[in-house]
């Protein structure tokens, strides 16, 4: 693909001496893309909006990013960044802190009251999005975006799905959430609360809905049976951070054991921590190295006094009692019990161990499920019933707000082109722009910045967020280590280092162009641009 930001010029030029002839191969401009924006489930242009940031143009970043994603500074606070473990500066000295850098620009869009961009033209449609988490949220701000009318419902009485009942506030601050979604509702989002949604073709009949996104996400915690003698000391996760979430937590002891291996689990022994428990213990029965708890947030539990015992299981419980099992892998690698046990003590038991949807909205219409009891899904988020398409953690997935964003933002693109009587058409994605392709050189060494935390104390005895934003100097620091990855960024190195002035400075800063009647193909432009962004292509005979 080519550049954006630099074109060529045509054979044509009047003046002497031309050395064109000489050529086996000419230098071309590109845009390759960046695999930090590849990696993004959201499907941010991180790099465009990096672009902007780090150019001290914060309004221009933020239009850009919410292009994609509604929600930048809820995802700058919960996102586990994949972005950042693709990031090609990774393999110079640090990842860019990408995140924190998204988080900056929505706290800044907050303070400022910068409005999302306004609804298309009207469609003449309504749609139904069921679910207000991250999936519901996405696609209703899609939708409006698109034209649509939107009626955003949702069973619990304040919106914000799992964003408000799974994640603590020492990770997302409740006024984060309230802000940015009353943004989108101020789009004209119709927002109907406390209404479970039973039957989800009569209430498509009912409200004259022309299409219906299923939202619902995975609420409904699983449960294994553990012999207790007093079943109140049991408890499943889901319901206790939903309890937590509404000022009524449920009294825990001081002695929490918490059975998973999951971020659940994780904010649920962290949370326990903050609810007074001095002994908070996670059970988990594999390895560290295979736990799907991400490594920030264990160290953060560690930190605060939360313990684990690896490769134990939970046997029975009996008064304050806990009998746990070690565990061995057998030859496939699968944990399996060894006969040897131990005793534990613990005020309480919170089990922690994935959670299923309930889907039963959909029963008696043509909508399929896999074999994990989630809805199947075409590329377009469509499902087998005519009109009703859904995302998030409903359909098969990893099961991540990020991804849920992008699910809202792909069901949208699905629904507009459903109405309209089309078809998705993918579009051909860019080269990946690889770390081989960068001259490295040219970017001085700059460590990563580090966002401050709350100390421990405090963040054991409060409910306070933990890790604090970026200053505006560190934020324009940290969007200025961004490598622009396969994209001219304008920085003049090709026309510095090319011996012939075959390179031309256009009159719109940062762009190029290559006069063929002096380029003698030597390529020396292609090797010293930083990011990637020229090659060399056979000469055309």
């Amino acid at each position: 693909m080519e550049s954006p930001f630099a074109i060529t010029l045509g054979v044509g030029s009047s003046h002497a001496n031309r050395t064109g002839s000489w050529r086996v191969e000419r230098p071309i401009y590109v845009h390759r893309r960046a695999p930090c924006s590849a990696a993004c489930p959201a499907g941010e242009d991180i790099q465009g909006w990096l672009y902007h940031a780090e150019s001290g143009d914060y309004r221009s970043a933020w239009n850009m990013l919410v292009e994609a994603n509604p929600l930048p500074a809820v995802m700058g606070r919960i996102c586990f960044h994949p972005c950042e473990t693709e990031c090609n500066r990774g393999q110079l000295d640090e990842a860019v802190g990408i995140n924190a850098v998204e988080r900056f620009l929505g706290d800044m869009a907050l303070e400022e009251s910068w409005p999302l961009p306004s609804p298309g033209p009207s469609s003449g449609h309504r749609v139904l999005v069921v679910g207000s988490g991250p999936a519901g949220l996405s696609a209703a701000y899609h939708l409006r975006r698109l034209g649509h009318e939107v009626r955003l419902v949702d069973g619990a009485p304040k919106s914000g799905g799992m964003l408000r009942y799974g994640i603590p506030t020492y990770r997302l601050p409740r006024h984060v959430l309230d802000g940015e979604i009353e943004r989108i509702l101020d789009m004209g989002v119709e927002l109907e609360l406390g209404h479970q949604v039973t039957d989800v073709r009569l209430e498509q009949a009912a409200g004259g809905f022309d299409a219906v996104f299923l939202a619902v996400g995975a609420q409904l915690a699983r449960r294994i049976e553990i012999p207790a003698g007093d079943s109140s000391r049991v408890l499943d996760a889901v319901t206790f951070l939903h309890r937590v979430a509404e000022d009524d937590p449920p009294q825990l002891g001081r002695r929490v054991v918490v059975v998973g291996g999951g971020d659940t689990a994780v904010d649920t022994a962290r949370t326990a921590v903050r609810l007074g428990a001095t002994d908070a213990v996670i059970v988990y029965r594999r390895t560290r190295a295979r736990m799907p708890a991400h490594d920030e947030e264990l160290e953060a539990a560690m930190a605060e006094g939360v313990t684990v015992r690896w490769m134990t299981t939970v046997d029975h419980l009996d008064g304050t009692r806990l009998t746990v099992e070690r565990m061995a892998f057998d030859a496939e690698g699968s944990p399996q019990p060894t006969g040897e046990f131990e005793e534990l003590d613990a005020d309480s038991l919170v089990l922690a161990i994935g959670q299923d949807a309930d889907l039963s909205l959909i029963e008696g219409t043509a909508a399929g499920l896999d074999r994990h009891g989630v809805l199947e899904v075409t590329k377009d988020m469509g499902t087998d019933e005519p009109a009703v398409f859904a995302g998030g953690d409903a359909t098969p997935s990893a099961r991540s707000a990020t991804v849920a964003i992008g699910h809202g933002a792909r069901g949208a693109r699905g629904i507009d082109i459903f109405l309209a009587g089309g078809s998705i058409v993918e579009p051909d994605d860019p080269e990946p722009a690889t770390f081989d392709r960068l001259n490295t050189w040219y970017f001085a060494d700059a460590p990563r910045t580090q966002c401050p935390e709350l100390e421990r104390a405090r963040r054991q005895s409060t409910f306070d967020e933990v890790v604090v934003g970026l200053t505006q100097e560190n934020a324009l620091f940290e969007a200025r280590r961004c490598l622009s990855c396969g994209s001219c960024f304008g920085c003049d190195n090709c026309f510095g280092v090319c011996p012939d002035n075959a390179v031309h400075k256009l009159t719109e800063p940062g762009k190029y162009a290559f006069d063929y009647d002096f380029c003698k193909g030597c390529g020396i432009c292609a090797q010293e641009c930083p990011c990637g962004a020229i090659d060399m292509v056979a000469e055309r005979i």
